[in-house]
C-alpha cells in the first residue's frame, strides 16, 4: 500500500511539474487564445473595459506569494489597490535599473493585469505572442527594455503562463532561479 500511494504521489507531483510551461517553452510563447485588450498609451498605463476573474487573480497571487525570497504588499509605484511583489531584503538584485523603485519588481493591478521587467528579447516574444504590451517607460528610460503589462488572465491555462513569465522577471532582476515553497 505504501508503495502504491508513493506512485501516486510521484504522479501527481510530476503531473503538476509537467503542466507548467518551462523556461524553453516560454521562449517560444503559444500565442495568447483571447483578444488583446485596449489599454492607455501614457501614465497610467492600465487596460480599459477589462474584469478580470477574482478566483483567477487570487490563485496567482497566491501561488506568487509562495515564491522563496517574494513578499506580497501595496504597490509603491501602481494604481491603489495594487499588489506589489518585493524581494526580500536578502535577496541581491543583478538588475536595480529595471525596477522602477526599492525592491519592488513587479505589480499586479486589482484587474489581474500585471507590469513586470522581462529579459528584453523575452518581452518582445510576449507581445507578438499576444501576453503583453510595452509599457510607455520601455523605449524611454535605460535597464527599461522589456519593461511590459502582461495581460489579465482570463483562464486558468493563461494564468499559468503569467505566472512563468512572473517567475522570469524575478529570475532576471535577481539571477537567481524562482522557487516556491509549495510541491
Amino acid at each position: 500500500m505504501k508503495n502504491s500511494l508513493s506512485s501516486w504521489g510521484l504522479l501527481i507531483i510530476t503531473s503538476v511539474f509537467y503542466a507548467m510551461p518551462t523556461l524553453a517553452e516560454l521562449q517560444n510563447l503559444p500565442n495568447r487564445e483571447t483578444s488583446r485588450p485596449v489599454t492607455t498609451d501614457g501614465i497610467p498605463h492600465i487596460q480599459i473595459d477589462v474584469k478580470g476573474d477574482p478566483k483567477i487573480s487570487s490563485e496567482l497571487l497566491r501561488r506568487v506569494s509562495m515564491i522563496q525570497g517574494v513578499e506580497l504588499r501595496d504597490t509603491i509605484v501602481g494604481r491603489s489597490g495594487s499588489s506589489g511583489f518585493w524581494l526580500s531584503d536578502d535577496i541581491k538584485m543583478v538588475r536595480p535599473d529595471s525596477i522602477i523603485r526599492g525592491r519592488e519588481f513587479a505589480h499586479c493591478h486589482p484587474d489581474g493585469s500585471l507590469h513586470a521587467s522581462l529579459p528584453p528579447e523575452l518581452a518582445a516574444k510576449a507581445v507578438d505572442a499576444g501576453w503583453a504590451t510595452p509599457h510607455p517607460w520601455a523605449s524611454k528610460k535605460l535597464g527599461m527594455e522589456g519593461f511590459v503589462m502582461l495581460y489579465t488572465p482570463a483562464t486558468e491555462d493563461e494564468m499559468e503562463v503569467v505566472l512563468q513569465l512572473v517567475m522570469e522577471s524575478f529570475r532576471y532582476i535577481t539571477g537567481r532561479d524562482a522557487t516556491s515553497t509549495e510541491i
